[in-house]
């Protein structure tokens, strides 16, 4: 029987595990599934690795359904649920609490960035009442990379999504187990468990700035070989001295 992850993948895997120290014994993780093969493939992972770890630790699935259906879960919601079913892991459906509806002839500017913030509160809500220390999210390389040039070209600023990052005084930590693996990878491996992406219903879906980023890289790897890897590389390579970080001394001392 073929291995879900050939031990390249694999090893990647555990590396950013470890880098990060993303897992403890004992730990509750939550995890974040969208329906998208990058989520459906963490959940399986996570409830999958628990064979093999060292550590003992729980898991739980959810889906925040931001398009419920008269009461009722959204047709994404369900198949999200289905798939996960179908490799025996149970994912929970909660309804948005804040579900964002782009009105016809309304202004789209920050219509995602409220879509993602209200999901990202509801899931934040969901580990403190399920006493989760850890939420689990399926961003991969790529998506570290294009946070990256989103926040460099349209924030001002130089920073990206940590592998794990730490909030509320150390109360929860995020963690993103995929963080060494490439999208082509995670769809191998979602191929090979039988997954399929459950489409987004969201008309924005194909006109955000994050889809214009991941154009520009398309093309940036295309024309410099080895690109993808070292632009990945750099991000935790940062030499301070050469930024314009500026020393905001006391400037009256020099003046006449």
């Amino acid at each position: 029987m073929q291995a879900v992850l050939t031990a390249a993948e694999n090893r990647r895997v555990a590396q950013a595990m470890l880098d990060y120290g993303m897992l403890a014994e004992g730990d509750r993780v939550l995890i974040a599934v969208s329906g998208g093969i990058d989520s459906l493939v963490l959940a399986w992972l996570l409830h999958d690795w628990r064979r093999k770890a060292p550590i003992s630790y729980e898991v739980q699935a959810v889906h925040i359904d931001m398009q419920p259906e008269n009461g009722q879960p959204g047709g994404r919601a369900v198949a999200t649920a289905a798939q996960l079913a179908a490799l025996g892991i149970v994912c929970e459906i909660f309804p948005a609490e804040q579900p964002v509806v782009l009105e016809e002839g309304a202004d789209p500017t920050g219509l995602c960035h409220r879509c993602a913030r209200n999901r990202r509160r509801q899931l934040f809500e969901r580990a403190r009442q399920g006493g989760c220390g850890k939420l689990a999210f399926g961003h991969h390389r790529d998506d570290i990379v294009e946070t990256f040039f989103i926040n460099l070209t349209s924030g001002g600023n130089i920073s990206t999504m940590r592998p794990k990052q730490e909030l509320f005084s150390g109360r929860l930590a995020l963690i993103r187990p995929l963080a060494y693996l490439e999208k082509e990878e995670i769809r191998a491996i979602g191929r090979r468990l039988r997954l399929e992406p459950v489409p987004a219903t969201c008309p924005l879906a194909e006109q955000t700035r994050r889809k214009d980023i991941r154009d520009l890289l398309q093309h940036i790897y295309g024309q410099i070989p080895g690109s993808r890897e070292q632009i990945f590389a750099a991000l935790g390579n940062v030499r301070s001295e050469y930024l314009l970080l500026q020393e905001r001394k006391n400037n009256h001392a020099h003046q006449p």
